[in-house]
């Protein structure tokens, strides 16, 4: 990497400390856009080696896998350190892909937020929502623009923090076309869902509305994601109380590479999510042509438009009567195969790039 005497030039600099070697998330959002922020000529503050780009080195602990220290390294870097580097680098715009920047001090910076859902399901001991609650909304208030993904995450930032309409550029999110695609695969007997199991993801439904479904047995339901300590022992005595046991599987984390065979195979994916700031399953599963059944709140019917089967998650008849159309309507099942690749295909990373290198442009 480069010492600073060669940044005589260097307008923006772009804050990766964040990132994480299996990007999810955050680390998924950045490392999409930076291709296409190229054009700026920016400098990337990261812990890895990016060769098309000019790089400052910065430490390798400051990022989620190293647990709250991690996060607590990052702000702390974040305030002290980062405002260092903006002067020493003769910067005049930082970008960071998550609400965090250094308050109080000269650096003029633009911010991406993801979503505000540790304020809508505030859960008790989580550092999360005061992080949402005193730090974020100061960010928010002295950055010179904000980007977010969704119109529903522009306006939880409107109504929760009383910031205007006017310094908010919602840019919907992408998928990546070459991994998340058709495959021309036979369907199996499974409904899937992929994600984390905290209680905002509404699973004690859908595992409800699995058990009402007609013939039952004739299907299995399977759940995507990390198993968690807190959450899964009570989805477990639930479904040993339903007598359902034997049809669903808890995959845990399921490598990248393997989605989407695990997509593409199944009979919908089932997402009755009670909040999203985007929403990235709704999106692969619809680009490789799996029915959706997601949640009529948040952002998802804007990912999801008229290509999926809209309930209100709160309501787990609704998810059942969904489920039982998809499985035994196999018309239903080909149109909404056809209709939600058809609006994947209106989402790209190269759209989502340029948008945030039109935004960023004003600011420089």
């Amino acid at each position: 990497m480069n010492t600073a005497d060669n940044y005589s030039s260097n307008q923006l600099i772009i804050n990766l400390s964040i990132l994480l070697s299996q990007p999810t998330g955050i680390s998924n959002y950045a490392q999409n856009i930076v291709p296409y922020l190229k054009p700026l000529n920016p400098t990337l503050l990261t812990a890895n080696n990016y060769s098309e780009f000019k790089c400052y080195s910065v430490p390798n602990n400051l990022t989620p896998a190293h647990g709250t220290k991690g996060h607590f390294r990052r702000l702390v870097w974040t305030q002290l350190q980062l405002p260092r580097i903006y002067q020493e680098l003769k910067s005049s715009l930082l970008f960071s892909p998550l609400p965090e920047a250094p308050l109080y001090s000269n650096c003029r910076f633009v911010v991406m937020s993801h979503d505000l859902i540790p304020l809508r399901f505030p859960r008790r001991f989580s550092p999360l929502t005061p992080y949402h609650r005193y730090y974020v909304p100061q960010v928010l208030q002295q950055a010179q623009h904000i980007i977010c993904n969704s119109q529903a995450t522009a306006d939880d930032i409107i109504n929760f923090y009383q910031i205007p309409a006017s310094e908010i550029t919602p840019i919907a999110l992408a998928h990546d076309r070459t991994h998340f695609r058709y495959l021309n695969l036979p369907t199996s007997n499974y409904f899937l869902y992929i994600g984390r199991q905290d209680p905002y993801k509404n699973l004690h439904r859908l595992i409800a509305a699995f058990a009402a479904l007609p013939n039952n047995n004739d299907y299995e339901l399977w759940l995507a994601g990390p198993t968690d300590k807190r959450y899964t022992p009570l989805l477990q005595t639930q479904i040993e109380e339903l007598g359902i046991t034997h049809r669903i599987k808890f995959l845990n984390y399921v490598a990248h590479s393997e989605l989407p065979n695990i997509i593409n195979q199944a009979i919908a994916l089932v997402f009755p999510s009670l909040w999203e700031g985007f929403g990235f399953p709704v999106l692969e599963a619809m680009a490789c042509g799996t029915p959706v059944i997601t949640s009529n709140l948040s952002s998802l019917p804007e990912v999801a438009g008229d290509a999926a089967i809209l309930i209100n998650p709160y309501n787990a008849g609704a998810i059942t009567d969904a489920m039982r159309m998809v499985a035994t309507d196999l018309e239903l099942r080909s149109q909404l195969s056809k209709q939600g690749r058809a609006r994947a295909n209106q989402f790209s990373w190269e759209k989502t790039g340029l948008a945030t290198v039109e935004v960023l442009s004003r600011y420089l």
